[in-house]
């Protein structure tokens, strides 16, 4: 089976919402109406060591960028000061990761605030879960929430990165 046609103003775009626990991800095609394409979680084991943990996110990573062959990628950036030490770290640690699998594919990446993410599919910044689920079934035209939130999360960063592009598209071509 072919994948979606990429091109230049359809780009295929990887989301992410990097954690060590939980790391969502969501492929989404853009165009004119974005489309669902892929999405789901990576869950590396929590009885192994963190070395053990970030290799099992970039190997998982990896194949998730082999398999969809996204021609961009999109990264939930938290503002770290809203974090506690050890979870900004471990969300850093995840970050870094998709960051270093994006760079071996030579892909682009872009980062994004989760009040941006949040703006770009609701219209509100400080959205909570559930209204990012919903919003993201409603723009993607799905029959159901996704699910778990950690993958609604994942595909609202590509979606985000979808209108951020648009939004530079359309001002280049103003000037």
């Amino acid at each position: 089976m072919a994948g979606p046609l990429v091109t230049p103003e359809r780009p295929l775009v990887l989301g992410i919402d990097p954690g060590l626990r939980v790391c969502g991800w969501g492929v989404v095609l853009g165009g004119a109406k974005p489309s669902f394409v892929a999405g789901g979680v990576i869950r590396p084991r929590q009885r192994d060591t963190l070395p053990q943990r970030l290799l099992s996110l970039h190997d998982e990573m990896t194949r998730i960028v082999a398999e969809h062959g996204p021609s961009e990628l999109a990264i939930e950036d938290p503002f770290i000061g809203a974090l506690a030490p050890a979870s900004a770290l471990a969300i850093g640690q995840a970050r870094a990761v998709a960051l270093l699998v994006a760079a071996q594919a030579g892909i682009e990446a872009a980062l994004y605030a989760p009040a941006a993410v949040k703006a770009a599919v609701s219209g509100y910044g400080a959205s909570d879960k559930r209204q990012v689920q919903s919003m993201v079934r409603l723009l993607l035209g799905l029959d159901a929430d996704p699910e778990p939130a950690d993958a609604a999360d994942a595909l609202a960063v590509a979606l985000c990165h979808l209108g951020q592009r648009r939004t530079r598209a359309m001002a280049a071509a103003s000037r």
